[in-house]
């Protein structure tokens, strides 16, 4: 299976909105901060107005990567439904658990126009949810005293994120007027804590990050894609991110694949995927044509997450492993990666 995208990939540098008047996309190619107001209001794939934002994805899911643990919390209004979830897989015992809540048209699920500004959240049953854009950084509060049948799960963390460092950002047409607005963010360092199962986990820069995915956009009902993430350390210290994927829409004039190294980004153009679905644990192949990706992915655990609500149905198998190899920045040394831990999943959705 494979990422698509070709040399030609154009890189947005100027400001503006994501969508002209009549739905199209302004502009289509990656950048490396968010340029581009998300002006959803202009999407014009329905004659009839008023059923738009049933079609139009968002969702903010921050990964939060330690020594020890992998912990994810995500709000996402899908039009149809929302859901907010939160996962925790341990990254040396294997142990995983996960809560959803699934909630008719989203109601109650707030999130901002842009990456850059506002709050995300959600409060209800018990439940809080809030994510918080500060001045260079972002802050995350959780608080799910019945999270997993009452090991409860709540957290209060600081990801850095100052107006230097990249993210990787693409705009891609899926069809005519459909569309995917998405910012990948990498590397974040993090601190502050997180409770899990009674057991306080202090985080510190030097040694937790965090990674961001914010998705906005209009799909095809049925839907497929592949996306493999890491963020890490290399033995000197500095620090080393993927973002590898693909699956739908024209990526011809962006990809979603490059290496993040210290907060920049050095965009890969196209990666193939090898890997079998019939077994998802056997090692995955991420290759580039040009030779500057050449990475073998050997999972150690997979989460599975199936939702089936008739209308909107999602299978994702999300894989933990390690990474192995090398990827060649822009310029400098190729970096040889042995035993950076990530995960790589395959999603498919009727939505």
């Amino acid at each position: 299976m494979a990422a698509s995208s070709t040399p030609q990939e154009r890189e947005i540098v100027t400001a503006g909105a994501l969508l002209e008047s009549d739905g199209r996309l302004a502009q289509v190619g990656w950048a490396r901060q968010p340029l581009l107001d998300c002006n959803l209001e202009k999407a014009g794939f329905y004659r009839w107005r008023a059923l738009q934002r049933l079609r139009i994805k968002r969702w903010d899911y921050y990964g939060l990567i330690t020594p020890e643990q992998f912990f994810s919390f995500t709000l996402a209004d899908l039009g149809y439904a929302g859901q907010v979830f939160a996962y925790v897989v341990g990254l040396q015992d294997g142990d995983y658990r996960e809560d959803t809540l699934t909630i008719p048209f989203g109601r109650g699920i707030t999130l901002p126009r842009n990456s850059t500004e506002g709050v995300s959240a959600y409060e209800a049953g018990g439940v809080r949810l809030r994510f918080e854009v500060r001045p260079q950084a972002r802050h995350l509060l959780v608080d799910w005293p019945a999270f997993a049948h009452g090991r409860g799960l709540s957290a209060e963390v600081s990801l850095s994120l100052p107006p230097e460092h990249e993210s990787l950002v693409i705009v891609i047409p899926i069809g005519d007027r459909r569309f995917y607005y998405n910012r990948k963010v990498n590397c974040m360092p993090a601190s502050g804590r997180v409770t899990y199962a009674g057991r306080q986990f202090d985080l510190r820069p030097q040694a937790a990050l965090g990674n961001l995915d914010w998705g906005r956009g209009v799909w095809e009902y049925r839907s497929h894609w592949i996306w493999a993430s890491a963020s890490g350390f290399l033995p000197e210290g500095r620090t080393v991110g993927l973002n590898l994927g693909g699956g739908f829409g024209d990526t011809s004039a962006a990809s979603e694949n490059a290496l993040i190294l210290a907060g920049r980004i050095h965009k890969l153009g196209k990666v193939e995927f090898n890997f079998t679905s019939a077994d998802y644990m056997r090692p995955w192949h991420m290759v580039a044509a040009d030779g500057r990706c050449d990475l073998e992915f050997v999972p150690f655990k997979e989460r599975v997450a199936k939702t089936n609500l008739g209308l909107i149905a999602s299978e994702v198998h999300q894989m933990f492993g390690h990474y192995r190899g090398i990827v060649q920045p822009q310029a400098g040394p190729p970096i040889q990666l042995d035993g950076l831990i990530g995960f790589a999943e395959e999603h498919f959705a009727r939505w």
